[in-house]
């Protein structure tokens, strides 16, 4: 009676999920976890920036752009000159924008290219263009702030916007400062730097891990700070049943099993804990020792954590994006059910004949 009820539980037990093998009635790969799969399927997405990110030079903080403003400050050695006032031998250009096409306008001198120059070699251009109006004259260049050569920062930083590309700031790490910083966990942040058509994208962590990730700017260049989004599904006898974000660059499932409250000592069992996953051929093809499957294939990792090295192996398998952790409940757990169907259908039958009889003898009385 208890059996054709159908006693509430969490989920398939054991004997169910074994048979839904490729052995069996089922399409999938069932598999207990020892030393030898754990190698094999200990794969970890890798970030990192291509050798044409790595590779660029830093680009130099003097070098002119197209959008910079220039100040220009011009002495003439004569009372009266070109450009300076009846009081002053000396000319103030405040602010001289490049334009578009990377030149300046100044007068007398006519249009000079500017851009892709340094200061330097714009003050030589103008004062050998002017010295054929007016003797030794005396130019200085400065490179003021402008929107030349800029990042734009997005995402989970401490200030998003739009910056210059300037002396201290000309590399990622520095850049990522000078806007605030990250505004989220170390272990979990990573950083794309958009590029024209090349993405690149790594860990937080690797910029002081790896100084080749931390790579020189160029002007235009997105750059996105934000949270990994990997997570895994847990269900069963754990602690909470729920999608889980990852909250490490990789994680065990100990680790796994340890974020959702691990196993409830009342009703889980230790030696059903399956992942569900979906491989791709070539690890499929090595897990099981063979090269004949295409396409991904569906697998039931089993660990056992009732052996002897069933801790460590746990601890040492991989979890992956969208994995799906299931505990089993324990075979009492279902006994005890059972029991407290069979016990609570008895107990309401009993407390109606108690109910009858006294209505029973409550009639027989008022008569």
């Amino acid at each position: 009676m208890v059996s054709s009820c159908g006693l509430p539980r969490v989920g398939p037990n054991k004997k169910e999920i074994y048979e839904g093998s490729v052995q069996r009635s089922g399409d999938a790969f069932v598999v207990s976890v020892n030393d030898r799969v754990t190698r094999a399927t200990s794969v970890v997405p890798s970030l990192g920036f291509s050798a044409s990110f790595q590779n660029a030079g830093e680009i130099g903080s003097d070098t002119i752009r197209p959008g910079d403003t220039l100040g220009l400050t011009i002495w003439e050695n004569v009372d009266d000159g070109l450009l300076a006032g009846e009081t002053s031998n000396s000319t103030l250009l405040e602010e001289v924008q490049v334009d578009g096409a990377g030149f300046i306008f100044v007068p007398y001198a006519g249009r000079i290219r500017a851009a892709d120059n340094s200061p330097e070699a714009i003050r030589r251009t103008i004062t050998r263009k002017l010295e054929e109006q007016t003797p030794d004259p005396q130019v200085q260049v400065r490179r003021l702030a402008g929107d030349g050569a800029t990042v734009s920062l997005v995402g989970a930083i401490g200030g998003q916007g739009v910056y210059p590309i300037e002396r201290p700031t000309r590399t990622l790490s520095a850049m990522l400062a000078r806007a605030g910083g990250i505004a989220i966990e170390p272990e979990i942040a990573q950083i794309t730097v958009i590029r024209g058509n090349q993405k690149g994208k790594i860990w937080f962590q690797d910029l002081y891990n790896d100084p080749r990730m931390d790579i020189a700017l160029r002007g235009g260049d997105r750059i996105l700070v934000e949270q990994d989004t990997r997570s895994f599904t847990a269900l069963g006898a754990t602690g909470a049943q729920s999608r889980v974000i990852f909250e490490s660059q990789t994680l065990s499932a100990v680790e796994a099993l340890a974020q959702v409250g691990g196993l409830v000592s009342t009703s889980s069992d230790p030696t059903g804990v399956f992942i569900f996953r979906n491989e791709p051929a070539e690890l499929a093809n090595r897990v099981l020792g063979r090269n004949d499957l295409v396409g991904a294939q569906r697998f039931v990792y089993v660990l056992d954590l009732t052996r002897p090295n069933g801790m460590f192996q746990a601890r040492d398998f991989v979890i992956r994006d969208e994995d799906t952790v299931y505990v089993t409940e324990a075979p009492f757990t279902q006994w005890s059910k059972a029991i407290a169907a069979v016990t609570g259908s008895l107990t309401a039958v009993g407390s109606l004949g108690t109910t009858a009889t006294t209505l029973g003898v409550g009639a027989a009385s008022g008569g």
